[in-house]
């Protein structure tokens, strides 16, 4: 019985450290995911656009066909590829991210440019009409085709963002909080995206079958509301990409040894703002998005007339594609 006993204490011991392991990993993750807020919200704005235009009996195996290919990406392909860089070439961590940061300012800076083009809209609204002539099912299989390549480059990114926001030695709990950040963010990610998409369906039925007078209201606030969330959800993601990018490629730049424009940027903050608070936060995250936006900008040539062209010759369309 004491020999028994010992045991069951030894069990206990061990799930005690097992537990604990698992929440350092979960508290790992969390802070990790949040490193990769901007690339968060971009792919939870970005996404519902491949569903529009479809019936609305298509919009959520649409979503699934893409968060299927989301969660196989990241699991499969890119979690692997993030552990092998993390044990022989740590060094090349800070390049990827000055490029995923480079990325995110580029695509801030692209939709900055689109609003203030007007001509760019009216090209929209041709190919909106030109697309939707073309065989639903051909449409349907091009779209999510576009919806994955997007996917995969903003995995890519939040992958290598929560692998240097990682702080351990040890590969497995890296490959386990790597997983823990691709499973919830991916689950985030498309389950705020079917609420999306589902919404004015929902509002819809709301307002048309209702029982309550206030239900027919509620439902009624949901369709005229979600145009106008629509856009205040790409203009949040817009402003994260630019903040996000920016902050990214500064502390890179710093990794790699160039740390005077992190420090001038700390500097200011606290002359502005003081050495803590929301006020030092608040002008960081000006700075960062005012130079995200300045490097997205000068990047929008390079990417249409150069690496556009480049990334179609050889079958890879992707953003800069769409962006052409």
């Amino acid at each position: 019985m004491s020999g028994l006993l010992a045991l069951l204490d030894d069990v206990a011991a061990i799930a005690k450290v097992a537990a604990a392991s698992v929440d350092d990993v979960i508290a790992q993750a969390g802070k990790a995911g949040a490193k990769a807020a901007g690339a968060v919200i971009d792919d939870a704005a970005v996404t519902p656009k491949y569903v529009h235009g479809f019936e609305a009996k298509r919009e959520l195996p649409i979503v699934w066909k893409i968060a299927r290919a989301s969660i196989f990406n990241k699991l499969v392909i890119l979690l692997p590829a993030a552990l092998v860089l993390s044990v022989f070439a740590p060094w090349l961590i800070p390049v990827f991210l000055i490029f995923g940061g480079a990325y995110l300012c580029f695509e801030g800076a692209e939709k900055v440019h689109h609003w203030l083009s007007p001509k760019h809209h009216d090209v929209e609204e041709l190919v909106a009409k030109k697309m939707s002539a073309e065989d639903s099912a051909h449409l349907e299989e091009q779209k999510v085709k576009g919806a994955i390549k997007t996917d995969f480059i903003l995995s890519a990114e939040i992958m290598t963002i929560a692998l240097a926001a990682l702080e351990t030695d040890s590969l497995w709990f890296r490959g386990a909080a790597l997983a823990v950040v691709a499973v919830g963010i991916t689950v985030l990610v498309y389950g705020a995206v079917a609420l999306i998409v589902k919404a004015d369906d929902v509002g819809l039925h709301m307002a048309s079958n209702g029982r309550l007078g206030a239900t027919q209201k509620i439902g009624e606030a949901i369709v005229r509301g979600m145009p106008t969330f629509l856009k205040v959800l790409t203009f949040v993601g817009t402003l994260a990409m630019l903040w996000v990018g920016g902050s990214i490629i500064l502390h890179a730049v710093a990794e790699i040894g160039w740390h005077a424009p992190e420090d001038w940027v700390k500097d200011v903050a606290e002359n502005l703002a003081g050495e803590q608070g929301f006020g030092n936060w608040l002008v960081k995250a000006v700075i960062d998005g005012i130079g995200g936006l300045i490097l997205g900008l000068l990047l929008i040539p390079v990417v249409t007339k150069v690496i556009g062209p480049l990334m179609r010759a050889v079958g890879l369309g992707g953003k800069a594609e769409e962006a052409h």
